[in-house]
């Protein structure tokens, strides 16, 4: 019950700021988190790792929506996506530098002993679930395809 109650504190916050942005983008996360406890029907407690994905999820549609918008040279609607991207992010895991995934990556290959493009899903499998939250899944997938290819 951490994450909502941090995100209650931040709700609080930002009202007192006056920060629009802010304040969207937290009632969003607000809003995924009650969503997802209230899904089977039981007011139940929602893991940490539904908790990251949730919180993953929002961000990658925070970005994409912002990139769709810098394509269409809208940057006056691709600013506040980012920003509440950013506000979204400070909720989850610290992400690891490329460097720190490319050893991640290697490892991996190595136990399953990979050898081509092919075993390119297993590897992804292990990946992600190892690096849930704490990096994005298209750096994971270049990383592996290059170090498959």
């Amino acid at each position: 019950m951490g994450l909502q109650e941090d995100v209650m504190t931040a709700i609080k916050a930002a009202m007192k700021a006056k920060d629009q942005t802010a304040l969207a983008a937290l009632r969003a996360v607000k809003s995924e988190l009650l969503l997802a406890q209230t899904e089977t029907g039981t007011k139940e407690e929602i893991t940490e790792e539904q908790e990251i994905k949730i919180l993953s999820k929002l961000v990658k549609q925070r970005k994409d929506s912002a990139t769709i918008y810098s394509d269409q040279n809208r940057n006056d609607l691709a600013a506040p996506e980012l920003a509440q991207a950013e506000i979204i992010s400070q909720f989850l895991p610290a992400q690891l530098s490329e460097a720190e995934i490319e050893n991640v990556v290697e490892a991996t290959i190595a136990k399953v002993g990979a050898s081509g493009m092919k075993d390119m899903g297993k590897v992804m499998g292990m990946v992600s679930q190892e690096l849930a939250g704490k990096a994005d899944g298209k750096t994971i997938s270049t990383i592996v395809k290059s170090k498959l290819s």
